[in-house]
């Protein structure tokens, strides 16, 4: 069996939402073979030299998993797109591309995180086309931690007061965007996070019937998609 979780949105100011995590990794993650965590694991990240309790109990529990015998895999979002390598091998789990292709039986699937297919959200996207050059993520990862912390505190403080601001049609997806990385991948299935709209949605491209599941963020219970063979499900828990 496969899961995917994304939008946890783990920080040390919400110990509920680490709680929830504590608790699907204890008891519900081991169900699993496999585990893909589609980005927006934490609400921020500074980089993998971040050696705070919070985040080191939050990869020794991932480590338990992949220590298991089971497969680990990181998607980056975009509020964590400065996970790395050091944190992968920390927690025995691979970082996977923006657009990763899994088959689910006799179908192709992508899994995405989901903000690139925002593009009415247009000032996000030059925002994002930023924070992922390496140019820039040389220069923050430069920085001492303390500051590092400060910026990304700034960073998100800004990303809220601009989220409040723009119309809800402006930050989901737009049509086009998927039935292009269903198309270019020769997908039948996408899913992806980032709107937190969870729901399952039926469409057609080049004359096929599609699938877009969108995961949920997590808050008073958490969420969870579980492949088992062709079976898509979603499960909620708390």
């Amino acid at each position: 069996m496969i899961h995917f979780i994304s939008d946890l949105h783990l920080c040390e100011e919400r110990p509920d939402l680490t709680a929830l995590f504590s608790k699907y990794m204890a008891e519900v993650a081991p169900k699993s073979q496999e585990l893909y965590v589609l980005g927006d694991l934490f609400e921020s990240w500074i980089g993998d030299d971040d050696d705070s309790e919070f985040v080191e109990s939050i990869i020794q529990q991932f480590k338990a998993y992949s220590d298991s015998s089971k497969k680990l895999y990181f998607q980056h979002g975009n509020r964590d797109f400065l996970l790395a390598e050091e944190f992968a091998k920390k927690t025995g789990g691979v970082i996977i591309d923006e657009i990763h292709s899994l088959a689910i039986g006799e179908q192709n699937a992508i899994l995405m995180h989901g903000d690139s297919l925002c593009w009415d959200d247009v000032e996000y996207l030059e925002f994002r086309k930023m924070v992922r050059s390496d140019v820039w993520q040389q220069q923050l990862l430069s920085q001492p931690l303390a500051v590092r912390r400060a910026i990304a505190a700034d960073l998100r403080q800004k990303s809220k007061n601009a989220q409040e601001n723009k119309a809800e049609s402006i930050t989901d997806v737009h049509p086009k965007a998927v039935e292009e990385a269903l198309a270019e991948h020769n997908a039948t299935i996408l899913i992806h996070g980032h709107t937190h709209r969870p729901d399952f949605h039926d469409l057609e491209v080049d004359g096929k019937h599609c699938q877009r599941i969108v995961l949920s963020d997590w808050g008073e219970k958490g969420q969870y998609l579980t492949i088992n063979g062709t079976d898509i499900e979603s499960h909620y828990f708390n």
